[in-house]
């Protein structure tokens, strides 16, 4: 073999080495962080193909949200780091001005890699308290941690020096309405840092969104859910102590949550007061959106629904299916504490508990709910 085509066959070797081999490598963290673990990124095919990357996930559709306020705009940028800049109190007027979404390389930071902040002020006024309100700032690269009113709300990836991108996730962060300032002001914080390559708020439809449906719910379930890989038919008893469980988002596949290759039952479990006084005469019921694959739901011990069509990956439909299931008059706890418990049987690709609505409704409500979800 000559020199010539020696050389060319090590460089060849050496670019699909370097196709194949993520820049990188995931680390294994503890059982608090891992659900925020993001997919590996191949920086050779970005370099090579010139391509963002920057796809829809499948986490979530937006077919079925609503976005009141458009956040695509400028915010205020500066690069740094200082935890200071998340307090709604700071004041950022003297900062530079970003337009939202775009690589910051093409604002005028070429070649700058590290942290930086962005913050947008909002108004409340325009939402409405009664639904479900959600940030979705779009694709970031590489990781945040997203504020609301200095209060954070969401994060994605790892920040040095155990640092994963999440250059590719299509952020999602639920916002509790107990902080929304709903008579003014709001402020958005987001602190980033970028490795490499382009960085920023690059792509997406950046906006606060209401799930549809959500104003019908007495008692709305969104937010936090305990979460457990395993399963125990212990898990049902409204007793048992979740307190070492993970903390997953619910609605949110889990494989956006630090379980991407995670197939098989999983567990959740909520505990709530009510937020409502039943009514005797009325029925309700309890709403869990959609699960992917097989539900069986439990309230205070008793099972009260399951989805399972027996079907095997390809052709069950059962993800597909809205859970609606009755609640047994007088089961709802009126002054004490409720346990909702979840059975999750995942056959592959993608699980949990992944689209709402979540919640209590009345029997009235129970037929728009189904009809505006198929």
């Amino acid at each position: 073999m000559s020199t010539q085509n020696k050389t060319t066959s090590i460089l060849v070797a050496a670019l699909l080495l370097a196709a194949t081999t993520p820049l990188f490598a995931q680390e294994k963290g503890n059982r608090d962080t891992r659900w925020q673990e993001p997919p590996q990124r191949n920086w050779f095919w970005d370099w090579l193909l010139g391509e963002d990357n920057y796809t829809s996930n499948g986490y979530y559709t937006e077919d079925d949200l609503d976005r009141k306020i458009n956040l695509s705009t400028y915010w205020q940028f500066s690069i740094g780091d200082n935890p200071n800049w998340s307090s709604p109190d700071y004041k950022d007027h003297n900062w530079e001005k970003i337009y939202v979404p775009a690589k910051w390389e093409n604002e005028g930071f070429n070649g700058y890699d590290g942290y930086a902040w962005y913050r947008v002020h909002f108004d409340g006024r325009e939402l409405n308290k009664q639904e479900a309100h959600f940030l979705l700032p779009g694709f970031i690269d590489d990781v945040d941690e997203t504020y609301l009113n200095g209060i954070l709300i969401g994060k994605s990836g790892a920040f040095p020096p155990r640092f994963r991108t999440a250059y590719n996730s299509n952020r999602k962060y639920y916002i509790p309405n107990e902080i929304i300032n709903f008579n003014g002001d709001n402020v958005i914080a987001i602190r980033v840092y970028d490795e490499i390559l382009d960085g920023g708020i690059v792509n997406g439809r950046p906006g606060i969104y209401t799930q549809k449906n959500s104003e019908n719910l007495l008692q709305s379930l969104y937010g936090p859910w305990k979460f457990i890989p395993t399963d125990n038919t212990g898990f049902s008893d409204p007793d048992y102590n979740d307190s070492d469980w993970e903390t997953l988002m619910v609605p949110s596949h889990w494989d956006n949550q630090g379980y991407r290759t995670f197939d098989g039952i999983a567990w959740y479990r909520k505990t709530f007061m009510l937020d409502f006084e039943p009514q005797s005469g009325k029925n309700y019921y309890l709403v869990l959106g959609k699960i992917d694959d097989f539900d069986m739901t439990y309230l205070n011990g008793r099972k009260i629904g399951e989805t399972n069509d027996g079907r095997r990956l390809g052709d069950s439909q059962s993800y597909n299916k809205i859970r609606v299931y009755a609640i047994p008059r007088g089961l709802l706890n009126t002054k004490g504490k409720n346990v909702i418990s979840v059975k999750v049987t995942d056959l592959g690709k993608d699980g949990g508990i992944y689209k709402g609505p979540v919640g209590i409704v009345e029997e009235a409500d129970v037929t728009k709910i189904i009809r505006r979800n198929y």
